[in-house]
């Protein structure tokens, strides 16, 4: 073992020389031949391995581990994490103490290894009652950069961002959805390295930095959604972004259907975004090499292979916006700007805006529950003073969406039918202020069988057609807190919570509601659409 980490202490960690523990790591090193290195607070095994020749392996082929023993150390964590494939590195995260901080980056050689270990690792019991999480884990390269002019061009913002940090490889900026000779108001800025995307951040996070005389706002964009090879070649649907607004469904499909007749499926459309089907891959592979960069009433679009949703996921994240459970009811593609996966980062038209510019996503606030003692000090104050990550609910995101807007509070109507034997709900949301625009109501195209559910979809509908970035916290990722109570010590107690489903029904072409009203079938994104 190097020199850096066989002192008792050595500003990172300790090693605790002669124990049993320091013996099984010597016994580890001996038998795999791998070096290992303790360091700013990690402890890494490898990297490379013995016989190694050539660079890292590329992004994609590490994951992160999380919920680890204290206790655990690399002699018992290797072993297992090498039944998915050749370890390229493993690095542990070390207290001051000796403990590990209860997670681990695992790199392997390959993509496939790393989706394997996910595959067979994640929720893998490593000791009695104790299930560790595998996730992939993405060394971010691009950062967001929000309340950018919009009049400002590509080339300008990749420009100034070379001259006031290093390291710039490129910029990404999207044009508005009304107006394309303007930006949306953010970029997206890829960097060369992690380290020289954390240096940027560092430069201009203090909030005092300006460009053009505005004051911008950074923040780590979300990486790209990874999808495995194998899913991807079953997808035969296209996801093209940059449409007009005026653009119809209809001409998307005749303007696809060009290079074969026929071909289409069917189009989806969502403000200036769509999903066009097809019904063979081999005919949406040709679209989208022959269409990509393609005019359509005036405007150059993007097309790409949508990445499909894993349908398994009880709650799905967008750059940091999420919508609901079983979330394919509304929406199953992750496209670069709407979906919950957003592949690029914050998304602008899905931030909320503030005094005419977007702010980028806050991080989430932990779900627990603290004691409440007798003397503490409580301060009156009004739920518009929090910040949107301190909501859970889509209904008090669309209040607090309407109010920083200044727009009257939504109002809810509620509507009844029968199926089956079943009365089912569903409400109407009218926005007063915004009534007598282009959209006069909102309305889901699914049933609920109570009403919180059907209150709940209204309100998330409303929410995403209003292009709101909604956060919700998986409630996969509330994780238990072990505390012990002792008097005049503040612990934090577990919040539990349980997957919300929402046992909805399709609302048929023509139905009758129990106002005597006929609403017609709004179709937004429904569960069959897919697949």
């Amino acid at each position: 073992m190097h020199d850096e980490s066989t002192d008792v202490t050595n500003g990172c960690g300790k090693i605790r020389t002669g124990t049993q523990n320091e013996a099984a790591l010597l016994a580890l090193m001996e038998k795999t031949g791998y070096s290992m290195v303790q360091e700013n607070g990690q402890r890494k095994f490898g990297g490379p391995p013995p016989g190694w020749e050539g660079p890292p392996p590329p992004r994609g082929c590490e994951v992160f581990v999380g919920k680890i023993p204290r206790d655990m150390y690399e002699d018992e964590l290797v072993p297992v994490f090498e039944r998915a494939g050749k370890i390229y590195e493993f690095r542990l995260m070390m207290e001051f103490s000796g403990e590990n901080r209860g997670y681990a980056f695992v790199m392997y050689t390959t993509k496939e290894e790393a989706q394997l270990a996910i595959r067979i690792l994640n929720n893998y019991e490593i000791r009695p009652g104790k299930f560790i999480g595998v996730c992939v884990s993405l060394d971010n390269c691009r950062l967001f950069i929000g309340a950018i002019p919009k009049e400002k061009k590509k080339e300008e913002i990749l420009d100034e961002m070379k001259k006031v940090t290093e390291g710039v490889v490129d910029v990404i900026v999207y044009p508005s959805a009304t107006d394309k000779t303007k930006n949306r108001g953010f970029a997206f800025v890829e960097y060369e390295s992690h380290r020289a995307a954390a240096m940027a951040r560092r430069k201009l996070i203090p909030g005092t930095f300006q460009l053009w005389g505005h004051t911008i706002q950074v923040d780590w964009a979300d990486p790209e959604k990874e999808v495995d090879e194998e899913t991807m070649q079953r997808v035969k649907v296209l996801y093209v972004r940059n449409l007009m607004i005026s653009t119809t469904e209809d001409a998307i499909k005749a303007e696809f259907n060009k290079f074969k007749p026929g071909a289409v499926e069917r189009v989806k459309k969502l403000r200036d975004y769509a999903f066009v089907h097809f019904f063979n891959r081999e005919d949406a592979v040709a679209a989208m090499s022959i269409m990509n960069g393609k005019c359509i009433d005036g405007a150059s679009i993007e097309v790409t292979l949508a990445k499909p949703v894993n349908k398994e996921s009880t709650w799905r994240q967008h750059l940091n916006g999420q919508i609901s459970p079983n979330s394919e009811n509304l929406l199953v593609f992750a496209n670069k700007e709407d979906a919950h996966q957003k592949s690029l980062g914050k998304p602008a038209n899905l931030s909320i805006r503030l005094n005419g510019q977007h702010s980028p996503s806050p991080p989430e606030i932990e779900r627990c529950t603290y004691p409440f003692f007798p003397g503490t000090k409580l301060t009156p104050i009004s739920m518009y003073s929090l910040k949107s990550n301190h909501f859970s609910s889509a209904v008090m995101h669309l209040d607090y969406y309407c109010n920083k807007n200044n727009w009257a509070p939504p109002e809810y109507y509620l509507y009844s039918t029968s199926q089956d034997g079943k009365v089912l709900l569903v409400y109407k949301i009218v926005i007063p202020t915004i009534a007598n625009g282009s959209q006069s109501y909102f309305m889901p195209d699914k049933l609920c069988t109570t009403l919180e559910d059907a209150k709940e979809l209204a309100a998330q509908f409303t929410l995403l057609h209003l292009d709101y970035n909604f956060h919700r916290s998986s409630v996969n990722s509330i994780s238990p807190v072990s505390v012990t109570l002792s008097s005049g010590t503040p612990s934090v107690l577990p919040y539990t919570s349980r997957p919300y489903f929402y046992p909805s029904y399709p609302l048929s072409p023509t139905i009758l509601l129990a106002n005597g009203s006929h609403v017609g079938q709004r179709v937004y994104i429904s569960e069959a659409s897919f697949f």
